[in-house]
């Protein structure tokens, strides 16, 4: 439901997070075992749109347990640098970034509040500020969060965003057909859904969530505001997993019937420095 953006609402997310570390771990939807094993958790479209990262520095803003992160590394950046809020989360990438033969000077990971990304980070800038899915709906103001990440882009370099696209935030869950929320909703929404993506069946404690919905045109229009230059927008018809109960899994992605119209499940964007 929405509500006025809670005192707690940082507190309450770490906890929800921190909860969900150890499940995420060992549960089937992060593959850590498959992972250790050299495969990649980067999408195709993420890999073709960032292209060649050899050589280049990488940041990673709100990284969770770093396997993207750790991905970019494998496929040849000199340096990346892992963010989450999530001390434990943090932790597990650590030991990832271990296990797999990734020393501190080729993986960093760094315990921090997005907002506070330009005092955490061992670098003032990178070639490539990368952020996930599922990122953005966890940050009240999204200007704050463009002008942090543009600062942290090196001159000529670039930030690369992917996320679910705010349309699928309105629309309601069974058929993904109805529009039952408002898309310009600035309130916070709050949920005490237990469980989460990943598992739905583990028992949790913490389970009070704080959300926002973020519409396209305020993204584009912040990283704009902070001095970046939009190269690309581009939006899919196919997301990650069972956003609503009416979508079918086809080529290793989830999208509505043939028979039906498409809509927007997902976009990504690409903002680049000028060089000096």
């Amino acid at each position: 439901m929405y509500s006025p953006t809670p005192a707690d609402w940082r507190e309450a997310n770490r906890r929800r997070w921190d909860e969900r570390v150890p499940i995420h771990l060992t549960g089937d939807f992060y593959d850590i075992e498959g992972f250790v094993a050299g495969e990649d958790s980067l999408r195709d479209f993420e890999r073709a749109e960032v292209g060649d990262v050899t050589g280049r520095s990488l940041l990673h803003l709100q990284c969770h347990l770093g396997l993207d992160t750790l991905s970019w590394a494998r496929r040849g950046a000199s340096h990346v640098v892992g963010l989450d809020f999530s001390e434990p989360a943090v932790e597990a990438a650590r030991d990832l970034a271990a296990e797999i033969g990734l020393g501190p000077d080729r993986a960093t990971f760094v315990a921090a509040d997005v907002y506070d990304a330009q005092d955490a980070v061992p670098d003032s800038s990178y070639d490539i500020v990368y952020t996930g899915v599922g990122a953005l709906c966890w940050l009240p103001d999204i200007r704050r969060w463009a002008e942090t990440a543009a600062a942290l882009v090196a001159p000529g370099g670039f930030l690369y965003l992917a996320e679910f696209h705010p349309l699928t935030d309105v629309l309601d869950d069974e058929t993904g057909s109805r529009i039952v929320y408002d898309y310009f909703a600035q309130d916070a929404w709050v949920d005490e859904t237990p469980g989460g993506y990943a598992d739905a069946e583990t028992p949790t404690v913490h389970n009070r969530s704080v959300e926002w919905q973020h519409p396209i045109g305020a993204v584009v229009s912040a990283l704009a505001a902070a001095g970046l230059r939009i190269e690309f927008l581009h939006e899919r018809h196919t997301t990650l997993f069972q956003r609503f109960g009416a979508l079918e899994r086809r080529d290793g992605a989830y999208e509505f019937p043939a028979d039906r119209p498409r809509i927007p499940l997902m976009y990504s964007l690409k903002a680049s420095k000028p060089a000096l």
